[in-house]
């Protein structure tokens, strides 16, 4: 199977059909049987072709493309693989007893606890760590490719610096070994709009002022090691991010993508008021 990456349409299906054409020509003469994308070099890159949701705000995580990126698809042949789901969840006016009660018979019952710390040097040394989770933990999820240490090492050093270390809650088990981590970020996609996508001279101004006084929060990574998945450890997560939104204000949340199998990601949400508003799909072609 060949994955393909992204590239960009031209609004016109004939040339679409030429462009794809040459892309299958090179993949049979590879003795590929498929094509299946669009797909990143890494489970890190943007994945799936935007198919709902063309008037909405993409996350800073995401990507944005015109809808008749969809129709040339299909037109040529490209069938539905699977969809990542993005939700717009509301955080409550006041924390959900539920969830408060489940996060506190879990925290005792399991003998394990949240750490948060106040500067970005002290999360660094946890970065392997963290990454070393999502490798077991999403593993079993659709096309997951392990991380090895370099890309470990350059994904550190690329989203670790800008993290905000209030909207990141660490789980450790009584032995001090970390078995989770829920990291969200202030939405900088309203900031990168007034930048015009550019630091300089002035977009740092408009990041700056999102990072300090968020409105909307970005939900970018979760993840429970196996054998502590389905303990209800996830209400430890959201009672964390219930107190962070109710603290500064926060009228908005947005997820990331999520593949529209991960009934155990979704569940995070079942508490709470959401709307399924944008869809990604990777398409599949026998050659």
């Amino acid at each position: 199977t060949a994955s393909f990456g992204w590239f960009d349409l031209i609004d016109d299906e004939e040339v679409a059909r030429v462009l794809l054409g040459r892309v299958e020509e090179w993949a049979r003469g590879q003795g590929m049987k498929h094509l299946q994308g669009p797909m990143g070099l890494t489970n890190f890159d943007h994945q799936g072709l935007l198919i709902e949701g063309f008037d909405e705000l993409p996350t800073i995580a995401s990507t944005y493309n015109f809808p008749y990126y969809l129709t040339h698809l299909e037109a040529c042949g490209y069938q539905k693989e699977t969809d990542y789901l993005e939700f717009e969840v509301k955080p409550p006016k006041q924390i959900p007893e539920k969830v408060r009660r489940i996060a506190e018979i879990v925290l005792k019952r399991k003998g394990v606890r949240l750490v948060k710390f106040s500067r970005r040097k002290d999360l660094l040394p946890w970065a392997r760590s963290v990454f070393e989770i999502i490798n077991q933990a999403y593993s079993p999820l659709f096309s997951y490719v392990k991380l090895n240490s370099r890309q470990i090492e350059y994904y550190t050093n690329q989203y670790f610096p800008f993290l905000h270390p209030e909207y990141v809650s660490l789980l450790m088990d009584k032995n001090d070994r970390l078995i989770g981590f829920q990291i969200t970020l202030p939405s900088l996609s309203r900031a990168m709009q007034k930048a015009r996508g550019h630091l300089y001279p002035l977009g740092w101004i408009h990041l700056l002022r999102a990072m300090k006084k968020p409105r909307v929060i970005d939900l970018l990574l979760v993840g429970i090691l196996p054998e502590y998945q389905n303990q209800g450890l996830n209400a430890v997560f959201m009672l964390d991010l219930n107190r962070i939104t109710l603290k500064n204000g926060i009228e908005l949340a947005e997820t990331n993508s999520e593949l529209e199998s991960n009934k155990k990601v979704q569940d995070f949400w079942k508490h709470y008021e959401t709307r399924q508003h944008k869809r990604k799909r990777i398409f599949k072609k026998a050659l």
